[in-house]
């Protein structure tokens, strides 16, 4: 994240293009102007009618199709109950035939990115929070894209104007003049707003999507911050510029990458980027392998924030574990309720935090529920040495999540997310086996520890939630 124009607030976690905007969005933030949803409104009542659907590449499953299938796989009655629930809320189907590949960091997401640009032969569509001019051997994004739309290829960006707000306008201008179709995601100044104005909305989603074949999606920007520098313009943890950021991707193969064209479709249309010829956007995919995928794309237009129900409600729904990587953790209560409630019925739940951030008062923040948490029974550990940023979530080794959606109110609320429910083995046991590695190299903070630490850090993590409770992070 950027530097803000509020100095003596530190690294406040929203980048501002001026004071009277940051004014705005800090006395939001300070009188709750935004209420985080009640997941048991619609749990108590879920929206359901019947099992959880199934489509393959040749179409949907029939009902006993679609049981066998979760059964093979190793899902639960109760993991069966909440995909049911999940269905609805989503308003999306899970999708079988798809292949994955987990991407750690940017030393293996911008060389799979630049992989699949330059493989395109009918579209580019890409939406971004943060975009910049990455490089990876000695090619820059803006040379391919225009190369890529000299040779045919349409291609479109949506990037959101707050998150790219101290992005060089000579990049875009760039784009522009090769031919590349841009789109301003609800534009800081209203004057450039083409519905109704909205500042605190913004597009949070990373997605990439190549000839309607292959998609990435996850936490990691296009942003110089990923590269082997660790030190972009998006910003960097105060004091600690050129430390290692930890991210993780998800690169798809298969049919599910129809609900992600759709997604990003609605979004062009949504925000009036004009005509979009869709004729390529959805070719017929043969299975590309055996992963059952859904597609979950939340907006603050939907009454139900799909996420933030979902992911309660496979918390609910757990019965062996819960292991959790965020890079914002500042969960809801209801969320904490939930965590301590698996703890205590002995399912082992596991949280990764950072123990630094691009914002400043994100670890303080972070730290509010930690002591209920740890006397609750849930394990935390903090990371140290690399800026942590991951957004993942797996459960009972076959459930898994992966995408830009932070425990925090701010993705709930406010931000248009994407992630993508992935139900499978193969990719559980990979994010699994990274949670291990990173657990590894953590340090796990226990309550007998988190009770000695300095009573100057005591007396902060007490103020601090306090005066700023409803403070989010932005990225």
């Amino acid at each position: 994240m950027k530097e803000s124009g509020l100095k003596r607030w530190g690294k406040f976690p929203y980048r501002l293009p001026s004071l009277g905007i940051a004014l705005v969005v800090a006395l939001c933030l300070m009188s709750s102007c935004a209420a985080t949803p009640d997941a048991d409104k619609v749990l108590d009542n879920p929206p359901t009618t019947g099992p959880a659907k199934v489509t393959g590449p040749r179409g949907p499953l029939t009902a006993a199709e679609s049981r066998e299938l979760l059964k093979d796989i190793g899902a639960t009655d109760a993991l069966r109950r909440h995909l049911t629930v999940e269905q609805a809320i989503a308003e999306s189907p899970l999708v079988g035939g798809n292949a994955t590949r987990i991407l750690r960091d940017g030393k293996q997401t911008f060389p799979a990115v630049f992989a699949a640009l330059e493989s395109a032969r009918h579209h580019i569509n890409l939406e971004y929070y943060i975009l910049e001019d990455i490089e990876h051997n000695g090619k820059r994004l803006s040379d391919i894209l225009i190369r890529k739309r000299k040779e045919g290829v349409a291609v479109h960006v949506i990037y959101d104007s707050f998150g790219s707000s101290t992005t060089p306008p000579a990049f875009f201008e760039k784009l522009k003049k090769g031919g590349v179709k841009l789109l301003e995601f609800n534009p800081l100044n209203p004057l450039e707003a083409k519905k109704g104005y909205e500042p605190l909305d913004r597009d949070h989603r990373k997605i990439l999507i190549v000839d309607g074949k292959v998609a990435i999606l996850g936490g990691i920007n296009l942003s110089t911050t990923y590269q082997s520098s660790g030190k972009g313009k998006s910003g960097a943890a105060e004091g600690h510029e050129n430390d290692y950021w930890r991210d993780t991707d998800v690169e798809i193969r298969g049919p599910v990458v129809a609900d992600i064209q759709k997604l990003f479709a609605r979004q062009w249309h949504k925000e009036k980027g004009g005509a979009l010829d869709e004729s390529t956007f959805y070719p017929k995919l043969a299975s590309q392998g055996t992963e059952l995928i859904r597609m979950i794309g939340s907006t603050p237009d939907k009454e139900i924030q799909r996420y933030y129900v979902t992911l309660i409600s496979a918390i609910r729904s757990a019965q062996k574990n819960i292991w959790i990587t965020a890079a914002y953790f500042f969960p809801t209560d209801e969320q904490v309720d939930d965590l301590i409630a698996a703890a205590r019925a002995g399912i082992d739940v596991r949280v990764i935090m950072p123990d630094k951030s691009d914002a400043g008062i994100a670890i303080t923040m972070q730290h509010k529920h930690y002591t209920k948490l740890l006397k609750g029974g849930v394990r935390l550990w903090e990371t140290h040495g690399v800026v942590q940023h991951s957004k993942t979530v797996t459960i009972d080794g076959v459930w898994s999540v992966i995408g830009s959606s932070n425990i925090d109110q701010r993705s709930v609320v406010f931000n248009d997310e994407s992630d993508v429910v992935i139900v499978g083995e193969k990719t559980a046991k990979e994010l699994e086996a990274l949670f291990e590695a990173d657990a590894a190299t953590a340090e796990e903070i226990t309550l007998k520890k988190w009770k000695k630490r300095p009573i100057g850090e005591k007396f902060k993590d007490f103020v601090m939630p306090i005066w700023l409770s409803t403070v989010e992070s932005s990225l």
